[in-house]
């Protein structure tokens, strides 16, 4: 689905880390790790086309650009706007009926058929605001079932929520990849990885590996960051 050439990201044209050859394909399941500042969620803002690369290209398949479910970091969102749940996770319908075309009742079964995946529907008509961490990103999650993206891209999804969501909101993800969705994941946790997520993008300033993650992963199991790790072609 995506392919990387000599790629380097980064910001205002100074890169982060080295250049990456490689690719995403169409139905994995990838993770991205690596040390604090590796260049992990600014790679996911590249593929998502927030930031252009630095150096080298990017390229998607035949079908060109694929529609894209981007899910950033909990911190770059604003929690004070007067919006409910429901609002919220409703937007997942505007890529295909536009901003201001009203919702149908097919996009109406969606929205609640997403909320009762995430166990949100009795907090429908809650506002954003008095949602915990872990409330706040199910209904993230829920705005995603309803775009029913080809290409879903999370950053640290896991990040400050307790573990029976983590639990929930990885199933989630392991039902998307089941139906044939493309996954990349921005993650820490090496454990959480090796379960789950067969191909692992390690970023390194001196080497990334890229491969499948028991052969990624398989010196450093319990390590949130390895320090040497061998280089492996993309499969």
């Amino acid at each position: 689905m995506i392919t990387l050439q000599n790629l380097v990201t980064g910001y205002q044209g100074q890169g982060v880390g080295v250049a990456l050859d490689g690719r995403f394909d169409s139905g994995s399941m990838t993770a991205i790790v690596g040390a604090n500042g590796s260049g992990k969620s600014t790679l996911l803002k590249t593929l998502v086309g927030l930031l252009p690369p630095v150096q080298g290209t990017l390229s998607f398949g035949p079908a060109g650009r694929p529609r894209m479910g981007y899910l950033p970091q909990q911190a770059e969102m604003d929690r004070q706007f007067p919006l409910t749940v429901f609002d919220v996770v409703a937007m997942g319908c505007w890529p295909a009926g536009g901003l201001l075309r009203r919702i149908n009742r097919a996009g109406q079964a969606a929205i609640w058929q997403a909320l009762t995946r995430v166990s949100l529907e009795v907090l429908a008509q809650r506002a954003i605001s008095t949602l915990s961490g872990g409330q706040f990103q199910r209904m993230l999650f829920a705005r995603l079932l309803v775009q029913e993206a080809p290409l879903i891209l999370l950053d640290e999804p896991f990040s400050g929520i307790d573990k029976p969501t983590c639990g929930l909101l990885m199933t989630v993800i392991e039902q998307l990849h089941r139906q044939g969705h493309t996954i990349i994941v921005v993650l820490h946790d090496n454990q959480l990885v090796a379960r789950y997520f067969p191909q692992t993008l390690w970023l390194s300033s001196e080497q990334p590996a890229w491969g499948p993650s028991s052969r990624v992963l398989a010196p450093w199991p319990d390590s949130p960051a390895p320090m040497r790790p061998q280089h492996l072609q993309s499969v």
